[in-house]
């Protein structure tokens, strides 16, 4: 599935941007060579709208507005489901992208020149100490039992795809793949992440705070727990009552400084974290003690939320 970015600058709504590699272009550019097509998504980046609705505002059969909805959604451009009507079910229709990027060529592969990339499932964390409320679920199922810690120890956590808890911290040992002798310039992590309400709440602010083979890096504040518009990965048993998506955040470090998404957020560099050192690096995810906001964590994995990806290091030589 191609990346998928989240622009919220306009809060009534979730502006998506959908980048797309040349390879995986077609079907989307099949989908919309019709006029027809394009004046259904068009409208649905307005407002969501049933097959009827649909048919009456185009003055064409419902069976015709349903094969062209079907051709929009097997380009992953929409989504429907089925919910209650005045009579029976309808199928609503919701654009999913107001924006679409084409890549032209494959912008990172997994190891390149002078670099190295390296997904980490979440649940593969090496060590943890969480507090309720704590909580680990797959894609199918829920792992364990909510609010119990020892849930954290279950087989079956290698599985998750959703991780929260109120305080503490997990923590991650990455392979340290860099070529031999080559001298490390840039280390960079990406998660989806967010605070930790019960069920959801959009203004509850978190202190989240990355380390790395020990070190503080640096805080960032995560505005709330995100909920009441569906994660775009997020399964279907999932209710709409509880988080379904995380933002996206790069740290990186290198020989200036420590930053997050481009903004420098301490003065701690890559000579202080010894990367060079030891087999592994370190990764600890987590909110203090002595957090002012101590608003918990979730974290996402490749199939919850809105974007299709574990925890990821990107390493430059």
């Amino acid at each position: 599935m191609p990346e998928i970015l989240v622009d919220r600058s306009k809060p009534e709504i979730a502006n998506r941007v959908l980048i797309a590699e040349l390879d995986n272009f077609v079907e989307i550019a099949k989908a919309l060579t019709s006029d027809l097509r394009v004046a259904i998504f068009k409208q649905l980046l307005e407002q969501p709208m049933n097959v009827i609705e649909i048919a009456e505002m185009f003055h064409i059969p419902p069976s015709t507005a349903a094969v062209n909805i079907k051709k929009l959604e097997d380009a992953n451009l929409i989504k429907t489901e089925m919910i209650p009507g005045t009579r029976g079910t309808q199928k609503l229709c919701v654009a999913l992208y107001s924006r679409i990027i084409l890549e032209t060529k494959k912008v990172e592969q997994e190891k390149g020149d002078n670099f190295v990339l390296i997904p980490m499932p979440i649940g593969h964390y090496f060590d943890f100490k969480v507090s309720p409320t704590c909580g680990i679920v797959s894609d199918t199922s829920i792992i364990g039992e909510f609010d119990d810690p020892k849930s954290f120890l279950e087989p079956e956590r290698i599985n998750a795809q959703l991780i929260w808890f109120r305080k503490g911290y997990v923590e991650y040992r990455f392979p340290n793949k860099g070529p031999h002798g080559a001298k490390m310039k840039n280390f960079e992590l990406s998660m989806e992440i967010c605070s930790e309400a019960p069920l959801f709440n959009l203004n509850w602010p978190s202190d989240i705070t990355l380390w790395v083979n020990g070190v503080d890096i640096g805080t960032w504040t995560s505005p709330g727990d995100f909920g009441g518009e569906r994660g775009v990965l997020t399964p279907s048993w999932w209710g709409n009552e509880n988080t379904q998506f995380g933002l996206l955040k790069t740290w990186k470090v290198n020989g200036n400084g420590s930053y997050i998404d481009g903004r420098l957020i301490s003065e701690v560099t890559l000579k202080d974290l010894h990367v060079e050192q030891d087999p592994f690096i370190t990764v600890r995810i987590g909110v203090k003690e002595s957090a002012q906001n101590d608003g918990g964590v979730n974290l996402f994995g490749k199939k919850f939320g809105n974007y299709e990806k574990d925890l990821v290091i990107k390493l430059e030589f």
